[in-house]
């Protein structure tokens, strides 16, 4: 693994500037890489890991930086859970743990650092200095990842039989036979405004 320093200067140039999420993030990724005894999981261990985010928050820009996980390489999974979570899964081991924020870990900072009067400030320097134990839970966990799931996987594209748009790693629904994709099957994120 790199220094934190240089994880905190990759970290500022892939997310625009350095907060206490960022800082926060750093933190829960080294310690999950660590607690699966990963030591380069952006380098030679890149292939073995998979990470689920729960947050679109600045964590998750940390996270990628200590991981090499990314959504383009299909080893990022989002999961809109709204916690400073993340899930670390080593296909290699078959192990997984989930690694979440103390929510305590704010009053931590404000504790360490009264004299300290801007919020971010603080806990980016505490969240710089606080224990693991003080910062983050873990536990093991199982996390079912299928086939389609994983980076390199090749598959046909099917269309859909209501908008004709094609559907890639088996993300179509069957409804009485009909091939759907998931917005024509009722997943819909977005209303179509009609002309």
């Amino acid at each position: 693994m790199k220094s934190f320093d240089e994880y905190v200067e990759l970290a500022a140039q892939a997310h625009g500037h350095m907060c206490a999420g960022q800082i926060l993030g750093l933190r829960l990724a080294i310690h999950g890489c660590r607690l699966l005894g990963l030591e380069d999981p952006a380098g030679k261990e890149r292939k073995r890991l998979i990470t689920f985010v729960e947050i679109d928050r600045c964590a998750t820009d940390a996270i990628t930086v200590v991981t090499g996980c990314r959504m383009g390489k299909r080893a990022l999974k989002f999961r809109d859970f709204g916690k400073v979570a993340a899930t670390f899964c080593d296909l290699e081991s078959g192990r997984a743990v989930r690694v979440v924020a103390r929510d305590s870990s704010k009053q931590k900072a404000k504790e360490m650092y009264p004299d300290i009067a801007d919020r971010n400030q603080q806990q980016m320097r505490a969240y710089r200095e606080l224990p693991d134990a003080d910062l983050f839970e873990h536990q093991w966990v199982r996390v079912r990842i299928e086939p389609q799931d994983l980076p390199g996987y090749k598959a046909g594209r099917v269309a859909c039989s209501v908008c004709g748009e094609g559907i890639s790693f088996r993300r179509e629904v069957i409804r009485d036979g009909v091939v759907l994709c998931r917005a024509c099957a009722g997943e819909r994120y977005y209303e179509p405004i009609r002309p």
